[in-house]
């Protein structure tokens, strides 16, 4: 219930609605408009490669070699961008902050990125689209990437003052998500309304669970 609705304080009860999809309350941090159905990635790890395996050192003798690190890093960062914009892929979903270098090459291939995901959002996302996070491939980027997610719609979404993404998915599933938006003055009256409404839901399982047994 929690990833399931947005309380917006401020508003009228009136103004409360029910979205198809989820609400991510966080802005994109890259948007590229497209219209009709999109893919979507799911990662937990930076995409920003990295100079050495983990507990290697890696030492910079000279700005020389400073530099060519750096073109080298933005140019697999490229070619991992250009081999989701060949699997049409054109929104990352991201648990983690990713580099500045990843954010400008998403932005020149079209691929809309939205960071810091909870744990709880991006397994709400795996449940209904049946995706597991991606893993870099290393040093391989002509490999198919199969586990995408479709999306329907993906779009900014105003509540009140603050900027959220509003995505639909296709779901694997009978699961069909929608978002409540709750309404209200002030933040104590929609948290008492969300407790409230939490409860009827808990109630409203509980009696189809006994009624199927």
């Amino acid at each position: 219930f929690a990833e399931l609705h947005a309380a917006v304080p401020g508003l009228p009860l009136a103004s409360s609605r029910v979205l198809p999809g989820i609400v991510l309350r966080r802005d994109f941090t890259a948007y590229c408009p497209t219209d009709g159905e999109l893919r979507a990635l799911l990662v937990t790890e930076p995409l920003r490669p990295a100079l050495t395996a983990p507990g290697v050192e890696f030492v910079v003798d000279s700005e020389g070699q400073y530099q060519a690190s750096l073109r080298w890093i933005a140019k697999r960062t490229e070619a991992l961008m250009k081999h989701l914009q060949s699997n049409n892929v054109k929104l990352l979903l991201s648990s983690v902050k990713q580099e500045e270098v990843v954010i400008y090459y998403a932005k020149l291939y079209g691929v809309s990125v939205v960071e810091c995901l909870s744990s709880e959002e991006m397994a709400l996302i795996g449940e209904i689209t049946g995706v597991s996070p991606y893993a870099p491939f290393g040093d391989s980027t002509d490999r198919e990437i199969s586990e995408t997610a479709v999306v329907t719609f993906c779009q900014p979404l105003l509540l009140a003052s603050k900027r959220c993404v509003h995505i639909g998915f296709t779901s694997v599933s009978a699961f069909q998500p929608h978002c409540l938006i709750l309404c209200g003055p002030v933040d104590g009256v929609n948290d008492q309304h969300a407790a409230a409404l939490q409860e009827a839901f808990t109630m409203l399982q509980q009696l189809f669970k006994t009624l199927d047994q």
